[in-house]
């Protein structure tokens, strides 16, 4: 009967095909679970929250809840290299900072900290945090606050960590220069059709082509220390008590060396708009300049006294680097006839660039009003 009504549950809740749902259904409960010591018969199992990448969801037993997630091995090609960085950095914290909380994989009984199902998937097990939830869009100004504080302070915390050691599990991923490259490539061979379709939007990003010489004279000049950072600091990577108070950042996949920008301006690019990435209506998407200083005082709150004085004149500008770099990339993958990131419908990914360049355009027609409240 729980087999039955997990199914149930598992099939109304994941977004994965029905081979998908027939193989979690078949070998997760035989053995991912008891690979963690928990009976099945013990424990129900339904979809959770709406990631792109890895499939996730909550194992609810009678005392105790945990959150399983399914690894996507096509975006994250060294896995391991997730476990090892965690690892590293979950030893550091307890001698350093043992009140932290750092969510990080259980072991398995025999300590490792993913296991492969038969058919080759990974998954991993994490507790559940009592007391708390995730927030997927943000309309509270308290949150925005909260959220960069929490980001701060993970890279304060490891302001003294070398990050040497540490794997890059998305190598460039926040390569503003081989972004733009590849958008020249995907330019050079697209179909006449498609660059007719976007040729508005591909003037624009050669137009912008001064933030990407901001960005290689920030790298080449050695402007910006590297540092360990989140890199996808999404509204929905923070845990929040029920008043919205932060409690930590969590999916730490990307947890690797980089340069704050990256931080600052993911959150900027996400919590300043309204409305969302995928919304065609550009009338809905400008910034909130509340949320601005909201972001700005929670990330300083933790990081005022790490950054150095020529780091902190680059806040601003990071907003404009990950808008222009989020552009260029979903109009490449439109030029590229969308291999990368799904669609439901023709020219989304169009939609989605231009929604990109038309917050650039508001946030640096804001920028000087923006600019003052950080002076304050």
């Amino acid at each position: 009967m729980w087999q039955e009504k997990a199914y149930f549950r598992i099939k109304n809740n994941c977004s994965c095909n029905n081979n998908n749902r027939l193989h979690f259904y078949r070998y997760m409960l035989e053995q991912i679970l008891n690979a963690y010591n928990l009976t099945p018969s013990e424990y129900e199992v339904a979809g959770h929250g709406a990631g792109l990448i890895n499939h996730t969801y909550t194992v609810t037993g009678k005392d105790k809840t945990y959150i399983l997630q399914q690894i996507n091995v096509n975006v994250f090609k060294t896995p391991e290299d997730i476990a090892g960085n965690l690892s590293l950095i979950s030893k550091y914290l307890k001698v350093t900072q043992p009140d932290y909380l750092f969510v990080v994989p259980i072991p398995a009984t025999d300590g490792r900290l993913m296991v492969k199902s038969e058919t080759g998937e990974l998954y991993r097990l994490f507790p559940f945090i009592t007391g708390s939830k995730t927030i997927t869009t943000i309309t509270d100004i308290k949150a925005a606050y909260e959220a960069a504080k929490q980001f701060g302070l993970l890279t304060r915390l490891l302001k003294d960590f070398d990050p040497a050691p540490l794997k890059y599990t998305l190598p460039d991923f926040h390569n503003l220069k081989l972004r733009y490259e590849q958008f020249e490539q995907a330019e050079a061979s697209a179909s006449k059709e498609r660059k007719e379709a976007a040729a508005t939007e591909i003037a624009e990003i050669y137009a912008h082509k001064d933030i990407l010489k901001t960005y290689l004279q920030l790298i080449e000049n050695k402007t910006l220390s590297l540092r360990v950072i989140h890199h996808d600091t999404k509204i929905s990577n923070v845990l929040f008590d029920n008043d919205n108070n932060g409690i930590c950042a969590i999916d730490l996949d990307t947890l690797m060396p980089g340069y704050f920008i990256s931080d600052t301006g993911d959150m900027l690019r996400t919590y300043l708009s309204p409305a969302g990435e995928e919304t065609p209506n550009l009338s809905e998407v400008y910034i909130r300049e509340d949320f601005f200083e909201a972001i700005y005082k929670g990330y300083m709150s933790e990081m005022k006294e790490v950054l150095s004085p020529a780091e902190k004149q680059f806040f601003l500008f990071s907003g404009e680097m990950m808008m222009y770099m989020q552009a260029i990339r979903f109009l490449a993958d439109f030029l590229n006839n969308d291999v990368y990131y799904g669609t439901s419908y023709p020219g989304q990914n169009l939609v989605r660039a231009k929604n990109q360049l038309h917050l650039l355009k508001e946030y640096i027609a804001a920028a000087p009003r923006l600019q003052e409240l950080m002076n304050h």
